[in-house]
């Protein structure tokens, strides 16, 4: 074999190393990166069970939630009815209590009572109030309202009651028509308010109930 064919030969055979050295190389590096790319791939599979677990942890907890909310608001809402009755209760209280006294109270007051007409009820037209204690004579009609605790927004609801009694009860077009609100707590605040706006205050003392007014209280006519 001559020397230029055994030198061709092994320049061939040199480059088959070469090659066979990169494709070693290469195939590594595949490999390699085949690791990392599974390695990647479970890494992420494992975050995304950890993220399904933690949305099912929260939507557990928002069902929890909602549900003690609910039970929350069933709670609030019995409560709620509670004091209503309660509130109905105690104002029926101060009405038992206030109904015994009215005659010697507006006596005292220089205004006859001949009758005294308890919790009605009014409707004519569309329109409808109720009337916790109607005290009245033959020229007069006094209307009383009767809370546990007054407070400012039952005296403006007694003032609009009292604006609209002459419409649903034409039969006492002619008389003078007067407020007052009862009550067994009575703030100074209130009971200012009402005395400003011409209503008789009657508050307990004791044992009895007193018209709150001083001497010098001219009552408003409606």
């Amino acid at each position: 074999m001559s020397t230029t064919v055994q030198e061709e030969i092994w320049e061939i055979l040199h480059r088959l190393a070469v090659r066979s050295e990169e494709t070693d190389r290469i195939v590594q590096e595949t490999s390699q990166q085949m690791k990392e790319t599974d390695r990647i791939v479970k890494e992420t599979s494992q975050q995304m069970k950890e993220t399904d677990r933690k949305m099912k942890e929260t939507d557990r907890k928002m069902k929890e939630t909602d549900r003690k909310m609910k039970e929350t608001d069933r709670k609030l809402k019995e409560v709620t009815t509670a004091i209503g009755r309660l509130g109905n209760r105690l104002g029926q209280f101060v009405e038992e209590m206030v109904r015994p006294t009215v005659v010697r109270l507006f006596q005292e007051r220089g205004i006859e009572v001949h009758q005294v007409h308890s919790r009605l009820d009014v409707e004519r037209d569309g329109d409808a109030m109720e009337i916790d204690m109607l005290v009245v004579n033959t020229t007069d009609a006094i209307l009383v309202e009767a809370k546990s605790e007054l407070r400012i927004d039952d005296i403006k609801e007694h003032i609009e009651r009292l604006a609209r009694f002459k419409k649903l009860c034409p039969q006492y077009a002619g008389f003078r028509v007067m407020g007052a609100v009862a009550a067994m707590v009575v703030s100074e605040e209130a009971a200012r308010h009402a005395y400003r706006q011409g209503l008789f205050v009657l508050g307990q003392r004791g044992d009895t109930m007193v018209i709150r007014n001083d001497a010098k209280f001219q009552p408003r006519i409606w």
